[in-house]
């Protein structure tokens, strides 16, 4: 495989399947409730969104298609509505999702593959405009 054409949807197998995702969620969401700001905006029972966040993420990665086949489209922005997400809370998502990618060690270049899309992907989940003014 030719690392400068590798696709996002090919990431699955490249950074080893079921197990490494798993990990990866594992890790997010140690860093999650150890948060007690983050913590407060995510349900009372974490277990079904560590779960959505597994089949997610292995399908988008190019993994099984559980996920669609269980829940539809996965209409990230609307299902994450119910959240008050503030840039202030997406920086510390995204941090934690990054660090999480470092501690399973996904290889480059699958790497910045998934810290690109997590930038974006992240970035379009805020739903709380706090607004600002000059004096």
């Amino acid at each position: 495989m030719n690392s400068d054409k590798l696709s996002i949807h090919e990431i699955y197998d490249l950074i080893g399947g079921a197990a490494t995702v798993q990990r990866l969620v594992d890790e997010f969401y140690a860093r999650v409730e150890a948060d007690k700001e983050l913590r407060s905006i995510f349900p009372d029972d974490l277990e079904p969104g560590k779960r959505y966040q597994f089949l997610f993420l292995s399908q988008f990665f190019g993994g099984p298609t559980d996920y669609s086949e269980e829940r539809g489209h996965p209409r990230l922005r609307m299902r994450h509505m119910p959240y008050p997400i503030n840039k202030t809370a997406r920086d510390k998502w995204l941090q934690y999702m990054l660090e999480a990618i470092d501690i399973v060690g996904i290889p480059e270049p699958a790497r910045s593959l998934m810290h690109e899309y997590f930038e974006r992907g992240s970035a379009f989940m805020v739903n709380v405009f706090e607004e600002t003014y000059d004096d």
